[in-house]
C-alpha cells in the first residue's frame, strides 16, 4: 500500500510492503527535489498510484515522479515547492501494518508553535476590535493558554468501532469545537497539538504544549476495549506508580504504544527527550491536574454515562508535562456500539466540547492561575 498525509507541519509519505526494504535517498538542492531508490522492487500499480496521491495544495510536494530505474530499483522523484529537511526510515510490523518504509518531509525552517498561536491571537483581536464588541469582564487576571491534544491521527487510526468510525476522526472533531468555544472567550486562548489527519509523537505533543507556555493540557481520546459492553466516560490523570484499576492500565498500554503505530522516527536525540520527558512528573502537576480532572468528569456526567465516577491514574506518556495540569478524557467507548453511534454524531460531540469548555472555565475561576514571571 501507499498512503500520503500531507498537513501544515510535514508530509508523510508511507510505503506498506511484505518485508523489509533496502533504500537510498538524495536530496538535490537545485531544482530542489528529493530522489528515493528503492531496491529489490519492480514498478507495480501500487507505487504508480503515488503520482495520483500527492495533491496540488501538498505544502512540500510539487508533483512526483516514479520509474523503473534499473532492473530491481524502482526511483521515486519528489520535487519540491521549498527547502526540506527529509526523515527517511524503517518501521517494523506494528499493530495492522506490515513492514514500512516512511518519507517525512518538514520544512528545512519549521514553524514555531508559539509564533503560530501568537498570530491567531492577534488575528482574533483584530476581529474582536472592528466588530466592537462588549465584552464581560474576565473571570482572571490574564490570558490562559488551553493545549488541545486530539489523540493519534495519520498513519495512527486510534480505535475503529465495529461501524468503521475511526478515534482519530472523532477526537479532532471534538477537539475543533472546543477550540472554537475556548477562542470566544476574551480571556483565553486555545492551541490544537494537531490540526488535521497526522501522526504527532506523544513526547511532541508535550513539547509542544511546553512552547506555548500552555496552562492546561487536555488529551482528547475515544477508546475501546475488549469487551463491547464497556461503556461511559472517564478522565486521568497522571499516575508514577500503579494504575487505579485493570482497565485504566490496559488503556494507557494501548496509548502508549501510539509511537509505534503512527511511526516514529527514533533517533538518538529524540529517544534522550521521550526518556526525559517520562522521567519529568511532579507531586504538584497530579494534584493541580486531579483537581482539574474532578470538575471535567461532574461537567461530562450531564452530558452522558461515566464509566466511574471518580478521576483514575494511570502512567499515560503524553500526560507527564512537569508543569502543566494535564488530563487525558475518554468521551465514550468506541467499541460499544451504542456509545459508537453517539460519537459519530456532531450534536454529541457539541455536547462533549461544551462539557469540557465549562470544565476548564470553572476550574480557572476555582483555581486562577499565577502571574507569570515574564509577560507572553
Amino acid at each position: 500500500a501507499v498512503r500520503v498525509w500531507p498537513a501544515r507541519e510535514y508530509t508523510r509519505i508511507a510505503l506498506e510492503l511484505d518485508e523489509a526494504l533496502r533504500h537510498t535517498e538524495l536530496l538535490v538542492p537545485d531544482p530542489p527535489r528529493l530522489v528515493v531508490d528503492l531496491e529489490g522492487l519492480e514498478l507495480d500499480a501500487a507505487l504508480r498510484d503515488l503520482v495520483a496521491k500527492v495533491r496540488t495544495d501538498d505544502p512540500f510536494i510539487r508533483q512526483v515522479r516514479v520509474g523503473q530505474f534499473k532492473p530491481g530499483v524502482v526511483r521515486v522523484v519528489f520535487d519540491l515547492k521549498a527547502e526540506i529537511a527529509p526523515q527517511v526510515f524503517a518501521l517494523a510490523p506494528a499493530g495492522s501494518y506490515g513492514h514500512r518504509l516512511v518519507i517525512d518531509l518538514y520544512p528545512a525552517q519549521p514553524d514555531d508553535p508559539l509564533q503560530a498561536l501568537l498570530q491567531d491571537v492577534r488575528e482574533r483581536e483584530e476581529r474582536e476590535e472592528r466588530a466592537a464588541r462588549a465584552v464581560e469582564p474576565p473571570a482572571v487576571t490574564r490570558l490562559v493558554t488551553v493545549a488541545i491534544d486530539p489523540g493519534h491521527g495519520g498513519e495512527d487510526p486510534g480505535a475503529i468501532g465495529k461501524g468503521g468510525t475511526r478515534e482519530k476522526d472523532v477526537v479532532l472533531a471534538i477537539a475543533q469545537r472546543l477550540r472554537e468555544r475556548i477562542s470566544r472567550e476574551p480571556n483565553m486562548r486555545a492551541f490544537l497539538t494537531r490540526d488535521a489527519d497526522y501522526f504527532v509523537p506523544l513526547a511532541v505533543r508535550v513539547q509542544k504544549a511546553r512552547r506555548v507556555q500552555a496552562d492546561l493540557f487536555v488529551s482528547i481520546h475515544a477508546d475501546a476495549f475488549v469487551r463491547p459492553d464497556a461503556r461511559g466516560a472517564s478522565v486521568f490523570v497522571l499516575s508514577e506508580g500503579g494504575a487505579s484499576s485493570s482497565t485504566a492500565r490496559w488503556l494507557a498500554e494501548r496509548e502508549n504504544q501510539a509511537d509505534l503505530i503512527g511511526g516514529l522516527n527514533l533517533g538518538r536525540r529524540n529517544r534522550e527527550v521521550a526518556q526525559l520527558l517520562l522521567q519529568m512528573s511532579t507531586d504538584t502537576q497530579i494534584r493541580d491536574s486531579s483537581n482539574f480532572a474532578r470538575i471535567v468528569l461532574g461537567q461530562l456526567g450531564t452530558v452522558g454515562e461515566l464509566h466511574k465516577p471518580a478521576v483514575e491514574q494511570a502512567g499515560f506518556a503524553v500526560l507527564k508535562a512537569p508543569d502543566i495540569p494535564s488530563v487525558l478524557v475518554e468521551t465514550a467507548f468506541i467499541s460499544n456500539p451504542a456509545e459508537e453511534r453517539r460519537l459519530a454524531d456532531p450534536d454529541y460531540q457539541a455536547k462533549v466540547a461544551q462539557a469540557i469548555h465549562t470544565g476548564i472555565r470553572h476550574y480557572f475561576i476555582k483555581y486562577p492561575p499565577p502571574a507569570r514571571l515574564k509577560p507572553t
